[in-house]
């Protein structure tokens, strides 16, 4: 039978993906192992809610959720989690207003047709307010990670690095798709119309070079792998 999402995968030690999102399942939520159950980081759309629950279920309960940031197509399933959820200071308000879209959001930077599909997109994938029961800071350990805050994208935007195999969780500290057409992509700097600060999103990207990691998951769509520094680094001066 047909699912908008897929059953989870290991990506990493102790470390699984649920990929969701129609028609590509380019959304990703990971589950990272965490004394006996899992963390949630990157809680993805509510159309996904479900299988990251009975994803979580098979790995001993979901303990925890963190945010990469709280856009609408990343704080989806919290609201539908039974667990507590954490975020940036900076991302908190974001996280629990009702609003589906971003102050800073500008559409008009988008071409026909996706100025005018995406907001219909963010309003369907978005779960609404969420409760936030604390916050995470640069240096805060997360089940075995670190946290790291790579603003730009979004002001509260963090990511999880972890020295032992240099594996980086980045939510959209960089893309790895189009974002106007969904298709995957060679990585990028995150699209402007979703951009606090461009620059910064810039800056972030090469603060997240520099801790060299092997691999580096985003938010949406593939990994980043082979000399991930350089690439990176490439990203950031495109």
């Amino acid at each position: 039978m047909w699912s908008p999402v897929r059953p989870r995968e290991r990506i990493a030690d102790g470390v699984w993906l649920v990929r969701g999102g129609v028609p590509s399942k380019i959304m990703n939520v990971y589950l990272i192992e965490d004394s006996g159950g899992v963390t949630v980081f990157d809680a993805g759309i509510s159309g996904m809610t479900d299988a990251v629950t009975t994803a979580g279920g098979e790995l001993g309960g979901i303990k925890g959720i963190v945010l990469g940031h709280a856009d609408a197509d990343h704080r989806g399933t919290a609201p539908g989690l039974p667990a507590p959820v954490y975020c940036h200071e900076a991302d908190r308000s974001a996280a629990e207003s009702p609003k589906a879209f971003r102050d800073y959001w500008d559409f008009r930077k988008l071409g026909v047709p996706a100025s005018l599909v995406m907001p219909k997109l963010l309003r369907h994938w978005d779960g609404g307010a969420v409760s936030v029961a604390g916050t995470l800071a640069e240096g805060d350990e997360v089940a075995g990670f670190k946290v790291i805050h790579l603003p730009g994208h979004a002001p509260g935007l963090i990511g999880l690095f972890r020295e032992a195999d240099r594996l980086a969780l980045c939510s959209d500290c960089i893309y790895t798709i189009d974002v106007q057409t969904g298709l995957r992509r060679r990585p990028r700097v995150p699209h402007p119309a979703f951009n606090l600060d461009t620059e910064q999103a810039r800056a972030s990207i090469r603060k997240l070079a520099e801790h060299e990691p092997a691999v580096v998951w985003p938010g949406h769509a593939n990994p980043v792998r082979g000399d991930v520094r350089a690439q990176l680094l490439d990203v950031a001066r495109a």
